[in-house]
């Protein structure tokens, strides 16, 4: 097996692939032109999206050479895979400036460099097709009755397909034609929901070109308890800090399973799998903080990773810098007044709700300065502050708040 296939065997980014032995034969020939495709449908991507990214970065180690794909075309319609119903739609100013915000986050996580990973944008070849001659040339190319087939669509019959949704394969598999007419591109890799895309793409370039060309796919990253990998109490664990704060984020992966620990290292970190054996066969906490670190540092850089394990110290315990913590502000007066237990969870944005923050109170998961108050009726006073005016909330084991005062 080719080693940089191989390497993706090993960490876990390997599910299918259309011709594995051939594939590996080319790649031990020299350097290989592969692609990624991200569709602009947010503002910013979140963890998931980036696991074909890792896989990216792995491949060009080695001397590949990575194409990250935006889809401002393709966005205009919305893959149907893996969803129940149609996304929305958004406008084409929306989509451009979210293909603006994605290629900055993508930039930083990978360098682009122009030669050895590189942005393209489907928009400059989709955008202005001729709808008649595109039916010609490539609609001629696919069976309805073998698109039906994959299991994207088969799910989706159920529930209603739009002939918009449908036309999403044809659009996805012209893009590989076009990069492979452009850069000689001959792989596309992505999660495995995409693999009826990716075999279509790859059929319409032999049957354009003649060529041979190859899909890979990943396993779709699920956590121990079968949940979504990257979901989060609050939502989407998404790389852009205005919408998951970098503690949050760090706090995300020092919190998983300790049976997904080794899973998401050799997913999400470039530590040698050695190495990852070595911290796992340790301490399981110390092998999740690492783990915390390394992900968040991969993704906002080392000081933001530094800050937030250190923010992590102070918040259980082990030292540490307090300014590091999710902080609030807070007029004084509200505390010399006394405010209610359930407004203090509220504002301090560890409930999103009063109803929340009653059922947390009620159930024993609320600590104010360390004590548990089970009495929703509460009301803190700045008694419970410290010398410096400051008071820490808790909510559960895993979740806090520092309180500062003015």
């Amino acid at each position: 097996m080719n080693k940089a296939l191989q390497t993706l065997i090993d960490r876990g980014f390997f599910q299918q692939c259309t011709n594995v032995e051939a594939l590996s034969a080319l790649m031990d020939k020299g350097p290989v032109t592969f692609y990624i495709g991200t569709d602009p449908t947010g503002g910013s991507l979140h963890i998931g999206h980036l696991v074909p990214q890792f896989a990216l970065r792995h491949l060009r180690d080695v001397g590949h050479i990575g194409i990250a794909l935006l889809g401002g075309g393709t966005g205009r319609i919305g893959d149907p895979s893996g969803k129940t119903e149609m996304r929305k739609m958004l406008d084409y100013q929306q989509l451009d400036e979210n293909v603006e915000k994605i290629k900055a986050q993508l930039d930083r996580f990978i360098g682009f460099d122009g030669k050895t990973a590189f942005p393209e944008n489907n928009k400059n070849w989709l955008a202005d097709l001729n709808y008649i001659d595109f039916l010609r040339d490539i609609g001629s190319c696919f069976s309805v009755n073998k698109m039906l087939s994959f299991e994207a669509y088969k799910i989706r019959m159920e529930t209603g397909l739009s002939f918009l949704e449908f036309n999403y394969q044809l659009l996805q598999s012209y893009d590989f034609l076009m990069l492979h007419q452009k850069h000689h591109c001959c792989l596309q890799i992505g999660g495995d929901d995409q693999w009826g895309n990716i075999v279509a793409g790859v059929d319409l370039v032999r049957r354009k070109t003649g060529d041979e060309v190859f899909g890979l796919t990943f396993p779709l990253i699920t956590r121990s308890d079968g949940k979504k990998m990257g979901k989060s109490e609050k939502g989407a664990l998404f790389l852009n800090k205005e919408m998951t704060p970098v503690f949050d984020f760090f706090q995300y992966w020092r919190n998983v399973d300790d049976a997904d620990v080794r899973r998401f290292m050799l997913l999400f970190t470039f530590l040698p799998i050695e190495e990852i054996d070595r911290i796992c066969a340790g301490n399981i906490n110390e092998a999740k903080e690492r783990l915390a670190w390394e992900v968040t540092k991969e993704i906002h850089g080392k000081d933001e990773a530094d800050t937030a394990l250190a923010g992590a110290k102070a918040a259980f315990g082990g030292g540490g810098d307090k300014s590091a913590m999710p902080t609030v502000e807070m007029n004084r007066s509200v505390f010399e007044q006394g405010i209610s237990i359930v407004d203090l969870f509220v504002q301090s944005g560890l409930c999103a709700t009063k109803s929340d923050a009653r059922r947390l109170i009620e159930q024993g998961g609320a600590l104010v300065a360390g004590e548990s108050v089970t009495d929703f009726k509460a009301v803190i006073t700045a008694a419970a502050l410290d010398e410096t005016g400051e008071l820490i909330l808790r909510a559960g084991k895993k979740r806090f708040s520092r309180i500062v005062t003015r």
